[in-house]
Order: structure tokens, then sequence, then C-alpha cells
């Protein structure tokens, strides 16, 4: 659980990834990524209440032709889009308060989300801006929320949350981010950090203050610059676009993972599980293991993309997507809460 810290936020641009402007390389289609995951949620080993919520959904939107005469060469090969949804929320404030924070946001952007028109689409640099314009919309929709919620309630006063999503659909990957929760990308054994926290630590490591190899130790790094909760609705967020290639790993975590667990053991739990599932919960293992001092949250996604086979006429193999309740990719790996010898 990270504090906040009364300083005037910076102006937070859009980041659109290299990988995400190529247009040399066709797209597969949507329902031909396919994401395994594990997620778990522990209170950790000096805490009381878990303030700590997150999120894993698949967002589908399809077409099923169910009676036609037209021949098969008049149908379009793509009639539905698959996507996924991950969320990672740390509260912040007194009593309770964090812990409804935290809940509060992600509730609210289920609900945001589900109104909205862009749940799938073919991503250009039109569509994203767009969509980029929506999500800021409704994070100031949130914020309001959670302003409005802590001054009817004194009880919730000064509360606030982090939030990290990821969404992608298909190939294309956003991260949306406020706060020190976190979002790495783990390709061909290099771990990528996708956001920057909002820090008062880190922004003294921007502006050449201190050394960035001074963050991680220094008094301010749980200080926030940046969060939901007591803004009126005047926040901002980073959003960023990228693409994602076959084998990827996606990480979204709380700030009790990375306190006590550096990327370079981070990077090594990662490429030593190939369960999404195994993974997390290594990774909160090493997290107890180093004290536990936070609730510890953890998503860890591996993407696989289809290609074009042989024998299939160009078209890439389909992968299934129907979910099943049983199937441990969308079970927590553990209990979301509770305490751990």
């Amino acid at each position: 659980m990270s504090q906040p810290f009364e300083i005037a936020t910076s102006e937070y641009e859009f980041v659109i990834s290299p990988s995400a402007r190529e247009t040399s390389q066709p797209k597969p289609a949507t329902t031909n990524v396919r994401a395994d995951f594990g997620a778990i949620s522990h209170t950790g080993k000096v805490r009381s209440r878990n303030e700590d919520h997150f999120l894993v959904s698949r967002v589908s939107r399809k077409q099923e032709i169910l009676l036609t005469n037209l021949p098969g060469d008049h149908l379009p090969e793509q009639t539905g889009d698959d996507g996924y949804l991950f969320i990672v929320a740390d509260g912040m404030g007194g009593m309770a308060a964090g812990e409804v924070a935290s809940r509060l946001a992600i509730s609210t952007s289920l609900k945001l989300f589900q109104r909205s028109e862009k749940w799938g689409f073919r991503v250009n640099q039109r569509e994203a801006r767009s969509f980029f314009d929506q999500i800021s919309r409704d994070l100031q929709e949130i914020d309001k929320t959670l302003t409005e919620q802590s001054e009817s309630d004194r009880r919730l006063l000064g509360m606030g949350t982090t939030m990290t999503v990821a969404y992608s659909m298909g190939v294309d990957l956003f991260i949306v981010h406020l706060g020190d929760s976190r979002a790495y990308l783990a390709r061909r054994g290099a771990l990528q950090q996708l956001t920057k926290d909002h820090t008062v630590a880190q922004a003294m490591a921007d502006a050449g203050y201190i050394a960035p190899e001074a963050v991680r130790h220094h008094v301010k790094r749980n200080a926030l610059t940046n969060f939901l909760g007591g803004h009126h609705g005047k926040v901002k967020a980073d959003l960023r676009w990228l693409r994602l290639a076959d084998g990827d790993l996606l990480l979204l975590c709380s700030d009790g993972l990375t306190e006590m667990v550096d990327d370079a053991t981070i990077a090594r739990i990662l490429g030593d599980h190939a369960a999404p599932c195994d993974a997390a919960q290594s990774l909160l293992d090493a997290a107890l293991k180093g004290g536990g001092k936070d609730n510890v949250t953890i998503i860890v996604a591996r993407y696989s993309i289809s290609t074009p086979e042989p024998g299939l006429g160009g078209k890439t193999r389909e992968f299934s997507t129907k979910l099943d309740p049983t199937s441990p990719s969308i079970v927590p790996c553990a209990p979301a809460s509770g305490h751990r010898p």
C-alpha cells in the first residue's frame, strides 16, 4: 500500500510503440490470439487486511451465422473479436478505506466498460486515439465516484487507489496506468517494465536529483503523485499501445511484489515456469520469503498466437476460446486473500 503525496501531477502523454505502428505484416484474427493466465492475491505477512483487488476477464463479441444459402467464399473469414482484460488496484486510506477504494474502482470501471461501444475493433491510430479518449473520460468518472463516496462517508475520508490495466484485442495491447502498481512484458527472456511509477522518488530520478538506482530504496518511493480518488475527476493516466508477439508473458502486480522482489528475480521466475499459475504462485512465494510487508497481487498471462500452416490455404489455425469454469487459467491460484505462515 502506497501513500498519496500532495503535489501537482504532470501531464502524461499517450505512448505508441513502433511495433503498434507496424503495418507491413497482417494481423492475425483476434480469435487466433489466446491467453492462458493465473492470478493470486494475498494479505502478506504483516498487514491484517488485503486492500488489493484484481480482475481477469475475457471479452468476446461474435456474429454466429446460423442459416444461410450464401456460398462459403461470400462469407467473412472472421466474424467476431476476442480480447482479454486484466486489472490490478492497490487501495490506500485508513480503516477499510483502501479496500473499498480498490474494489469500487474496479467495479465502476467494469460498468463503464460494458457501456462502451469499443469492445472490439480493428485497431488503427484513429481508433486507438478514440479509445484512449474514452478511457480518459472513464477514469475521470471513476475518480469522481471515489471522491464523492469519500466525502459522503467520513470513515472513507482520504481513500484512493492505484490502477493498472492491460486490455488486449488480438495482438494489440493497451496499458492504462496510475500509481505504482506495475505492468511488465517478458519476451524471449528479456523483461521490460511497461509502466513508470507515479511516485515522488521516481519524479526526483526523472529530474536528475537522484540516481535511477536509488529509487528502489528511497524514503519517498511509496509517496504517490498520481492515483484515483480525491481529485474530483481531474486525474491523468499513462496510456500505452504496443503489439504482442507469440510467447509473450504479461505481468501485472501491486507494489507488494516489487518492493520484495527485484526485476532480475522476477525475470528468472517467469522464465522458470511455463504455466502462468505456477509463475504467479512462485512470485508470491518469493515476495513472502522477502518479508511480505504488504499485500501482494499478481496476474500472469502467456499469449499464444497461431501462424499460417500448410494445408490451410494460408489461413491460421484457430484456437478454442470456450470458457471452462474449472480451468486453472480463470481461477485464482490460491484464495484471493488470507494469511500464510
